[in-house]
């Protein structure tokens, strides 16, 4: 990599459940960082989706199996009619309402080929959905 940049493009493949299943993938985003032996730069996680999100968050039982799932279920609750189910008739428009909240995607720092993460901060990525998904989650790394 020395004297330019690269760009390289991983797309990783996960087994979810839905309905607000929540899935840290710290190790594995990490892992593509560190194969692509990239030491300073950018990275990108994103879902290809509208019914997923990839966020950070502290991963810890209070946090993310209640707290998260709570809060998303204030802003946008499950069991009530939404016009995409109108539409579709999927019944997920919550999920759909929840992706667009939260969003599909973020960018990270790295540097010295680490994750500039907070102590406390892991990559996680959320299914809305009301079944279980294969999810495809795209990992782009642009530095040197």
């Amino acid at each position: 990599m020395e004297g330019g940049v690269m760009v390289k493009t991983t797309t990783m493949s996960l087994e979810t459940r839905g309905h607000t299943d929540i899935v840290d993938i710290t190790s594995q985003v990490s892992t593509i960082l560190s194969d692509s032996r990239a030491k300073e730069g950018i990275l990108t996680v994103f879902v290809p989706g509208s019914t997923a999100s990839v966020t950070t968050i502290e991963y810890e039982p209070g946090l993310v199996k209640e707290d998260l799932p709570q809060a998303l279920e204030k802003l946008a609750p499950a069991g009530v009619r939404y016009a995409h189910d109108s539409a579709w008739g999927e019944g997920n428009g919550y999920a759909h309402v929840r992706a667009s909240i939260v969003g599909p995607g973020l960018t990270i720092p790295f540097s010295k080929g680490s994750l500039m993460l907070g102590t406390w901060q892991q990559i996680v990525f959320v299914d809305y959905d009301n079944r279980p998904r294969t999810r495809k989650i795209i990992v782009q790394i642009i530095g040197e």
